[in-house]
């Protein structure tokens, strides 16, 4: 039985009986008294809890708290260390996925995860210390924008905002009906139904210039309907109409490209000369074509010809700036 299982116990011991003999604790606790007289302490001293020794009774026992004494109470939910440390791990890789955006909402969880941590062999400084996320090409989203847009997706509410389109950079008013936050390669997205345009769209928060929550009741997509328009094909671009691109590439890039995710529905094989033979289906050709690029003389377009072509084209157009 670890610390915070101990606690608990010792907890639901005096709340269940009037007092408590430290023989009692002794035994359902399985520890020594050294053991058993540091866990009282810690939840006399450190989690402020009103326990007295009431030596007429022979035992421990809860009493009145005194006026304006902190007050005393165990986290509702219950973790063992292990978990505890799960827990801030993950709270330090959002920290740094995306900083200050949930910080308010999670401080006081933070911070009551630290207490049960307190002396255990592995500390949540530690843990901040050896937890290290590199943060590239992630665009600043407002925070002032982020909170609304949660709550009116775990809420179902409308929301109404001023969108700028990169493709244009005009921008737009809309009322859109959220139905979830993804989280996409350092950025995050808002998908959603738009009322003006009357289908599903996938908003770059980055680029919400102004947002309000509405009472209005958001309008609801079933998840399939969201995945076969926002998800089948690559990448963040919608669309539901699919064509498959086929890639070839050299026996040296194979050894990255093989152990990536490209798309979940990919098809994907090694090639007798030890070249990578990868189908992805997109609906959109322009973050397929980026990826692409960036492989430059070690993959090959077989099909689509059209999307050979644009990689040729924009290759070409490369190289011209270095002639």
């Amino acid at each position: 039985m670890n610390r915070t299982e101990r606690l608990y116990r010792m907890d639901r011991m005096l709340r269940e009986r009037r007092t408590v003999p430290i023989a009692d604790f002794l035994a359902t606790l399985e520890v020594s008294r050294a053991t058993f007289k540091r866990d009282m302490d810690y939840l006399r001293e450190r989690m402020h809890a009103p326990i007295e020794w009431d030596r007429a009774a022979g035992g421990y026992r809860f009493v009145e708290p005194e006026k304006n004494a902190p007050r005393y109470e165990l986290p509702g939910l219950w973790f063992n260390a292990s978990e505890v440390h799960a827990l801030l791990t993950m709270q330090q890789l959002l920290r740094e996925l995306e900083p200050g955006l949930l910080a308010p909402q999670v401080a006081p969880l933070i911070t009551r995860l630290k207490k049960l941590l307190a002396g255990e062999d592995l500390p949540a400084e530690e843990i901040e210390k050896r937890i290290r996320v590199i943060r590239m090409a992630s665009r600043v989203v407002k925070q002032e924008f982020f909170a609304p847009a949660a709550t009116a997706v775990l809420t179902r509410r409308q929301l109404q905002l001023t969108y700028r389109a990169r493709y244009n950079d005009q921008p737009s008013e809309r009322v859109v009906s959220p139905q979830r936050l993804v989280y996409y390669r350092g950025n995050w997205y808002l998908d959603a139904w738009c009322h003006a345009r009357k289908d599903l769209r996938s908003f770059a928060m980055d680029r919400i210039e102004a947002l309000a929550l509405l009472e209005d009741r958001a309008r609801d997509v079933p998840e399939a309907d969201l995945d076969a328009v926002l998800a089948a094909g690559y990448g963040i671009y919608s669309g539901s109409t699919l064509t498959w691109a086929a890639l070839r590439f050299t026996p040296a890039a194979a050894r990255w490209v093989a152990a990536e995710n490209w798309h979940p529905k990919q098809r994907a094989g090694v090639a007798a000369d030890g070249s990578y033979l990868l189908e992805v289906p997109y609906s959109d050709d322009r973050e397929l074509i980026m990826d692409i690029l960036k492989y430059g003389a070690e993959v090959e377009v077989i099909a689509p010809e059209a999307l050979r072509e644009k990689v040729r084209a924009q290759l070409q157009a490369a190289a011209a700036l270095y002639a």
